[in-house]
């Protein structure tokens, strides 16, 4: 509980720093060190508030620079990052703008597009259909001439199909990153995600591990081929399957959900030596949860986690995760849409990046006793 009063304090001053206006947008925050001292709590209790605030869109983070205060928007608004620059302008909506691996490709895109001549209107949806929308009425007003899109919640229908039929019918190209929605079946570039889940897996199954468990987000296309791939190893190394072994969440009830079920998992006496994240940011919220239950990395559970993000050498325990090619996406979008936009590919072909893994040393071999009373 004491943990909980802490975390909370810090989450609750900066933001209070925010909105009070004493760090305004765009200015640097305290550094991780100086936090610690300022609250007197841990490295952890810090790096949890201010990656939670990332997350919520209070605060972005620039690769070397530090962190800084972002535009908090209303609810239900788009972010939305208006064009710098005259001249032809593409439009970009991810999911996410300021926080986790989307820095890295928006930076790919924008140094591409920005030799180029092309200025550029970023938006942003929170994984939010109604966001969504909003953001391609931005864009459509706008009169871009070109489009880069992270679908949003793209395992369910969405209802903003004709909005990317609108494009089409004006003749501005368009494409997909990370995923694409199968009922439109654009141009679209992105990671071989069954075969990701399939290789981390396979990864804890080579090292001893048989009661592993998967945590999958399942209203992006993402998380269902990631657990495809976690399933696909299981069958092909005769694993037995065992109850609970996947657990599956939305983009709304991720915190409650994975916390409540790790929670049960490990107040048994059954616990799980292994578990595949959905990404690296889970992965974040899991080590919490192991510490809580004072669980040990990887001496009593192996973690894998996705993207391979600048989380993965933050945490205390490095972690194996696998590779996104994150920079190099959003230059090979930037590069298609602007051949697309010139006339010069009205056809272009989609790309599959294949996935490696980076092995960290948050996993391990099993402990021979949990290996004796699993078989």
């Amino acid at each position: 509980m004491a943990q909980k009063t802490k975390y909370n304090m810090v989450k609750e001053q900066i933001t209070d720093w925010i909105t009070s206006g004493k760090v305004k947008p765009g200015e640097k925050i305290h550094s991780e060190n100086e936090l610690v001292k300022m609250f007197g709590v841990s490295r952890h209790t810090v790096r949890q508030a201010v990656g939670d605030l990332v997350h919520e869109g209070w605060l972005y983070r620039e690769q070397g620079a530090g962190t800084f205060c972002s535009f908090k928007q209303e609810e239900n608004e788009p972010t939305v990052v208006p064009a710098q620059t005259n001249g032809k302008n593409i439009g970009v909506i991810t999911t996410y703008i300021s926080d986790y691996i989307f820095p890295s490709i928006i930076r790919g895109i924008e140094s591409y597009l920005s030799n180029q001549g092309y200025s550029l209107t970023f938006a942003c949806t929170d994984n939010d259909i109604e966001k969504e929308k909003l953001c391609l009425q931005t864009m459509l007003n706008r009169n871009i001439d070109g489009l880069i899109v992270e679908p949003t919640k793209s395992s369910v229908y969405n209802p903003n199909i004709h909005y990317y039929l609108e494009l089409e019918q004006r003749n501005i190209p368009y494409l997909m990153i990370n995923q694409f929605y199968p009922q439109l079946a654009p141009p679209h570039i992105v990671v071989n995600d069954e075969h990701g889940g399939y290789i981390a897996t396979e990864h804890l199954i080579k090292l001893g591990h048989r009661k592993i468990i998967g945590l999958f987000k399942t209203d992006d296309l993402q998380g269902v081929n990631r657990m495809q791939g976690f399933i696909r190893a299981f069958r092909e190394h005769g694993i037995t399957f065992f109850p609970d072994m996947v657990i599956s969440y939305s983009t709304e009830d991720m915190n409650e959900k994975v916390r409540d079920q790790l929670n049960k998992f490990y107040s048994s006496d059954d616990k799980p030596t292994a578990i595949v994240c959905y990404n690296d940011q889970l992965a974040l919220m899991v080590l919490d949860v192991l510490r809580n239950h004072q669980i040990s990395v990887p001496d009593d559970v192996s973690i894998v986690g996705y993207d391979d993000s600048f989380l993965a050498e933050t945490f205390e325990v490095k972690l194996t995760s696998v590779a996104h090619p994150k920079m190099e996406m959003g230059i090979e979008a930037a590069k298609r849409i602007v051949s697309a936009v010139e006339g010069k590919d009205n056809n272009p072909q989609s790309i599959i990046y294949e996935p490696e893994l980076v092995v960290r040393n948050s996993t391990a071999p099993v402990k021979s006793t949990d290996l004796i009373i699993q078989e």
